[in-house]
C-alpha cells in the first residue's frame, strides 16, 4: 500500500495537496520510494466495509487505486547512463580548479549572487558518504538545508530549482509539510 500526493506545483494556492491510496501487487511491489514522481494507471475501486461496519454500511466513501502500471518520471542517479563523451567532459572538469564555484553558479543562473547559499545547495545535491561505525552506529551522508531570510531574496526560487534537478526532490512549505512522507 502506497499513499501518493498531488504535486506541489499543481496545488492551488492556499489548498492542501490531495492524496490517494494505491495498492501495488506482484512485480510492482517496492518499485516506488518516497519523493518519486510517478504516473500510475490502474483500477479505481471502493474499499468494501467489513465486520460491524458492513452491517450499517450505506454509501461507500473510501476508495483506492489498484495499480496495473507505474512509470517513473524522474530517473534515479544509478539509472542514468554515461556516454564516452560525458565521461570525457567529467574528466576535463575534474582538472578545473574553479569547478566548485562554476557548479555553484550553475544553480539557478537567473538569480544573481547568493554564492554561499548556492554552494550549500550544491553540497545538498551531492550529499556525503554514509559511515557505518564498528559499534553499529550509522551516520547518514545526507544533509538538510533550511533557508531563512528576508522576504524577496529568492529563497523559494532556489529551492524550486533544486527540486527540479534532484531525482527525488520534494518542495514544501510550512503549510504543506505535514503531507505524506514529510515530518
Amino acid at each position: 500500500e502506497v499513499k501518493i500526493q498531488e504535486m506541489a506545483d499543481q496545488v492551488p494556492v492556499g489548498h492542501i495537496p490531495r492524496s490517494m491510496t494505491i495498492h501495488l501487487y506482484g512485480a510492482l511491489t517496492r518499485t516506488v520510494n518516497p519523493g518519486d514522481v510517478i504516473n500510475v494507471a490502474g483500477i479505481f475501486i471502493p474499499t468494501p466495509y467489513t465486520g460491524m461496519r458492513a452491517l450499517r454500511a450505506g454509501l461507500l466513501q473510501d476508495t483506492f487505486l489498484e495499480a496495473m502500471y507505474v512509470h517513473q518520471l524522474k530517473k534515479q542517479y544509478h539509472a542514468m547512463e554515461a556516454t564516452p563523451e560525458i565521461e570525457q567532459a567529467i574528466a576535463d572538469l575534474k582538472e578545473d580548479p574553479t569547478l566548485y564555484g562554476r557548479l555553484a553558479n550553475s544553480i539557478a543562473p537567473e538569480i544573481y549572487g547568493h554564492e554561499d547559499v548556492k554552494k550549500a545547495l550544491l553540497l545538498l545535491l551531492v550529499g556525503g558518504v554514509t559511515n557505518n561505525r564498528k559499534d553499529g552506529m550509522k551516520i547518514r551522508g545526507d544533509i538538510n538545508v533550511c533557508l531563512m531570510g528576508d522576504p524577496g531574496v529568492a529563497k523559494s526560487q532556489l529551492l524550486k530549482y533544486i527540486t527540479k534537478v534532484a531525482p527525488r526532490g520534494v518542495y514544501t512549505t510550512g503549510r504543506g509539510s505535514s503531507g505524506v512522507g514529510l515530518t
